[in-house]
């Protein structure tokens, strides 16, 4: 349901877009990304201590992101702006607003909204992931980091997991190994199936010929749905390393197959175990 997600929309996605790493969840599928507690909390406590005015300014952003997720990029601009005409301070519609222009590429006006937003609302996790996301994409990732480490001071924050993680993106980028490893083990503290962060780990683990850590780091994302291009990849080269030939054709064949169009399928194609 559309209410139901009405901050989803300012919950950052699960992966990051730069190099080496594979964009897994389109920007507009944010709106059904797991919302904070303390979004929950606040959907309970709605009907009785919600102004009429900011009811209809949320009405208008759940309209957003339902328009938001169907690529209608115009339409949930024009809702936005009807929210914020009734509701001006509505950090929430802010910070849709700013990832709606990050998918539409205007920098200018995600950033002025991502400020705008945090101004009204400088603890709000959602918000302090989504702009240090923002600001690791765009090249900023030594202003990004502290974003992310807002956003897990906050005990209600049902995604600390997601901002360990970005963080550990984040400073793979800034090639700080150990920093990287560091935020990347807290997130698997948090959430030991989430396939990003364990992927990560294994490759770290890899170039340290731990393959038996790798191994098992990426096993159980390879077993299940959670399973993608990067995981099967490494699994393959992790296998191989053990001289496992039966495992790593048959992970190669399952990224070939399941994930035809993926670099890592090219790669495997030509035997390029190496690059």
């Amino acid at each position: 349901m559309i209410r139901s997600a009405s901050r989803r929309g300012l919950v950052v996605l699960a992966s990051l877009l730069f190099a080496g790493f594979v964009l897994t969840t389109p920007l507009r599928a944010l709106a059904q990304s797991n919302s904070s507690s303390s979004s929950q909390i606040d959907i309970q406590n709605r009907g009785s201590d919600e102004t009429e005015q900011r009811r209809r300014a949320r009405i208008r952003m759940e309209l957003a992101i339902g328009y938001f997720q169907e690529g209608r990029f115009s339409v949930a601009l024009d809702e936005l702006r009807q929210s914020l005409t009734a509701d001006p301070n509505f950090a929430e519609a802010i910070g849709v607003l700013a990832l709606v222009y990050m998918e539409l590429g205007d920098k200018s006006l995600a950033e002025q909204n991502f400020r705008r937003a945090l101004q009204l609302k400088p603890n709000d996790s959602d918000l302090n992931v989504n702009y240090g996301w923002y600001l690791c994409v765009n090249g900023r990732e030594r202003d990004a980091i502290p974003h992310f480490l807002s956003a897990v001071k906050n005990p209600l924050f049902e995604r600390p997991a997601v901002a360990w993680q970005n963080a550990g993106l984040c400073a793979l980028k800034l090639k700080d190994l150990s920093l990287a490893e560091t935020y990347f083990r807290r997130s698997y503290e948090v959430d030991p199936d989430g396939p990003i962060t364990s992927v990560e780990l294994a490759r770290i683990s890899y170039g340290r010929g731990e393959y038996e850590r790798a191994r098992f780091l990426v096993a159980n994302i390879n077993r299940d749905n959670t399973a993608y291009p990067a995981s099967l990849w490494m699994g393959v080269k992790i296998a191989r390393k053990m001289e496992n030939r039966i495992e790593a054709e048959g992970l190669s064949s399952v990224l070939r197959r399941v994930f035809p169009n993926s670099p890592e399928a090219a790669l495997s194609a030509r035997g390029a175990y190496d690059e």
